[in-house]
């Protein structure tokens, strides 16, 4: 199932647009992390127009990160603010890549998808936590966007891939508990290993994670992977 998760949204508005939006795409689940105004808000039920319902459905919780982990398979970060590739934070896929690598899962995954606050987006704090990093390619001149918008385009291109045949049904994803194993697997490498500074040794950390995560590795995949970690001496 994914999650829609607005970290701290500011704005009632657009909270509305994007439960417009999840309706105009199927999508039914959402979570407000310390959301900035009440929910009851008139603004919020004017932009949802007929989506009304999923207001309903809304569930707000404290801004806990660990937690908010420990509750999802996968987190997948969005952001508008590109790195290079020496910035693993904030080298992102495309949503149409997004909505590609979805369509290797069930339903039962758990896939959280977090969009940022209006004024400052995602910190690099909760960025770490996210398996991986989604953005959508715009101007040069002017990238960022209302995160309603961005919102609907990452849901239209999962609505879409969804709706074509899926062949890969049969094929079992990996679970969270079984992503932190290979996780502590490849740390317990790196511990094996020389790098010249603690700095360089947490990047080689950070890199594998998100490798992991934007591989949403089958239950085949991942015990090949494990094998091969257990063979490092």
């Amino acid at each position: 199932m994914i999650t829609i998760i607005l970290i701290e949204p500011e704005n009632p508005g657009n909270t509305g647009a994007i439960l417009r939006s999840m309706k105009n795409f199927d999508f039914n689940s959402i979570l407000l992390v310390n959301p900035q105004f009440d929910i009851n808000n008139e603004e919020l039920k004017n932009r949802a127009k007929w989506a009304n319902n999923l207001i309903k459905k809304i569930k707000i919780i404290k801004y806990d990160l660990k937690k908010m982990r420990k509750d999802f398979d996968y987190l997948i970060a969005t952001t508008a603010k590109l790195g290079t590739d020496y910035n693993i934070l904030r080298t992102p896929i495309t949503a149409e890549q997004l909505a590609e690598k979805l369509s290797k899962i069930d339903d039962k995954t758990r896939v959280g998808i977090l969009i940022g606050r209006e004024s400052s987006g995602l910190n690099n704090q909760e960025m770490r936590l996210c398996d991986f990093t989604v953005t959508i390619p715009a101007s040069k001149k002017y990238g960022t966007m209302n995160i309603s918008h961005a919102t609907t385009l990452i849901l239209y291109e999962i609505f879409k891939k969804k709706n074509k045949e899926n062949t890969l049904t049969h094929i079992t994803p990996i679970s969270a508990k079984e992503k932190q194993q290979i996780q502590k697997m490849v740390e317990n490498a790196l511990d094996k290993m020389y790098f010249a500074t603690e700095d360089k040794k947490e990047t080689q950390r950070l890199l594998w994670q998100k490798i992991i995560g934007k591989s949403f590795l089958s239950k085949r995949e991942a015990y090949a992977l494990m094998g091969f970690l257990k063979k490092i001496k």
